[in-house]
């Protein structure tokens, strides 16, 4: 992702350069008032259509970003609750109490990695699943209560299982590549019509520059929350460890 925002830093302040060198050679009468009023106006039309599709990609990937985090602090709550009822059910459910904690260690270290440069992975391990739910289908409930306590293990089950299909169904990305694509082509474009019209001086490279930098640190950031698993800006693991943490004895 900082590779893609320098990219496009470059691709913006390139953009510039280019105006300021065409806007040395062409002729006076291209430079009047009128032709200056003009391309100000077709560029103000351009810059508000990319302020609008910045603010709307903004938008979504925010909105991706939240749903997500919502998911796995719903996630944590529903194993914490779960090895809770676990807890109670007595000392049958040991040995299930204890997978449920291999299976929630497995899936931190999966979805966050100690070394940051490995890849986040949502696909969860079968075998550790399966083994984890054969564990409380063999639970023999004694009495009413356990056979309570066993029917809400089970909802909680399957209710983890379907945040984490959620979760692996939502990890494509929400920001569209194309729409991507055509924000940058119109940036290149703004960038290059307003410095071919503004005065050649170290003033406006500055203003183009400090444009071009808080430009990249928006798509930096749209990209980012597009992917919350990963990256700078990322989904704490905190909610998952305090269950671990926090485990009744």
């Amino acid at each position: 992702m900082i590779l893609i925002a320098i990219i496009l830093f470059a691709l913006l302040v390139a953009a510039a350069l280019l105006g300021r060198r065409v806007h040395r050679n062409l002729p006076e009468n291209h430079l009047s008032a009128d032709s200056r009023d003009a391309v100000k106006l077709a560029m103000g039309l351009v810059a508000t259509m990319t302020a609008l599709v910045l603010g709307l990609l903004v938008s979504s990937a925010k909105d991706s970003y939240d749903t997500k985090r919502s998911e796995v602090i719903q996630m944590a709550a529903k194993v914490s609750f779960l090895d809770r009822v676990l807890a109670l059910y007595g000392p049958e459910a040991a040995e299930v109490r204890d997978q449920l904690g291999a299976v929630v260690t497995s899936a931190i270290q999966r979805i966050w990695p100690t070394d940051r440069r490995d890849p986040s992975q949502l696909t969860p391990s079968e075998q550790a699943g399966d083994i984890l739910y054969v564990g409380i289908q063999t639970l023999s409930p004694h009495d009413d209560t356990q056979r309570t306590l066993k029917t809400q293990i089970s909802t909680l089950m399957v209710d983890l299982g379907q945040l984490r299909a959620l979760l692996i169904a939502q990890s494509i990305p929400s920001i569209s590549t194309p729409m991507l694509i055509i924000l940058v082509s119109w940036l290149v474009v703004i960038f290059f019509g307003f410095s071919l019209i503004a005065p050649p001086n170290a003033t406006t490279m500055l203003a183009l520059v400090a444009s071009a930098f808080s430009v990249a640190c928006a798509i930096f950031l749209i990209l980012e929350l597009d992917q919350p698993f990963a990256g700078l800006i990322h989904i704490p693991s905190e909610p998952l460890i305090k269950v671990l943490e926090h485990r009744p004895k």
